[in-house]
């Protein structure tokens, strides 16, 4: 057997665990909100009350100002929970800025993109860890599983869905940075008018196709980005 065939195995170290405990520990409360945010209203609506737009950390503080007292003792509860979930949410989206600013500077090269946070840059840099592993920005697509599978048998060769191999919780979050892209109101770019052609062309799944194709070449424009230092050009494609 060549040797030279098979991929090395890299383990992610123990400080890089560390660190994304931290992130998924936060992505899990924030999951744990929204469903429970979503129980209030269903209840809150079930009795012909709806609950005040906002965002979620200030939810329980304006369900509170139309809980009906038919719901007090029922609801209450719930409010109460919501108020020490959003609390510590907030304690751990303090201690990952602390991380970042003490630990992963290089955060900073890829906030730089419009649409990505903090949470993203760092998840990306902690599952990634160290940009010399990749030969070429574009396997990073592939690794986190943003490119279209295939099913090959004799002279067929039929494309799949995307394979969705690597970190799962990387792959939303840059699904979720590519959707921002996308949005009418976000600023111009290369990747904006990558997605929007890409939307155009396509009558069926046109906007799925869209999402994961941004998502895809933002997570090798990140790369490139941290692998090289560069200041972001948004249009630097058009520039060219």
């Amino acid at each position: 057997m060549d040797v030279k065939l098979l991929a090395p195995v890299q383990h992610r170290t123990a400080h890089a665990q560390q660190g994304l405990a931290l992130l998924r520990s936060r992505s899990a409360l924030v999951r744990t909100r929204t469903t429970l945010i979503n129980h209030v209203r269903g209840v809150f609506k079930s009795f012909g009350h709806r609950t005040p737009p906002g965002s979620a950390a200030h939810f329980p503080v304006l369900a509170r100002t139309v809980l009906p007292e038919e719901l007090v003792g029922s609801m209450l509860p719930a409010l109460i929970v919501l108020d020490g979930i959003t609390a510590q949410i907030s304690a751990l989206e303090e201690e990952i800025r602390e991380l970042a600013t003490r630990e992963y500077p290089e955060v900073a090269l890829l906030t730089q993109v419009p649409g990505v946070g903090l949470i993203t840059a760092l998840t990306f840099i902690l599952t990634l860890e160290d940009p010399r592993r990749f030969e070429s920005s574009r396997i990073v697509g592939a690794y986190l599983g943003l490119v279209p599978g295939r099913r090959q048998s004799g002279a067929r060769d039929e494309k799949k869905g995307i394979t969705k191999q690597g970190d799962s919780a990387l792959r939303v979050l840059l699904v979720q940075c590519a959707q921002y892209i996308l949005r009418r109101s976000s600023p111009d770019s290369d990747l904006k008018r990558h997605g929007l052609k890409i939307a155009g062309s396509n009558r069926s799944g046109g906007k799925q196709a869209a999402v994961i194709a941004v998502a895809r070449k933002l997570a090798v424009l990140l790369h490139a980005l941290w692998a090289t230092g560069e200041v972001y050009e948004p249009l630097r494609n058009q520039a060219a």
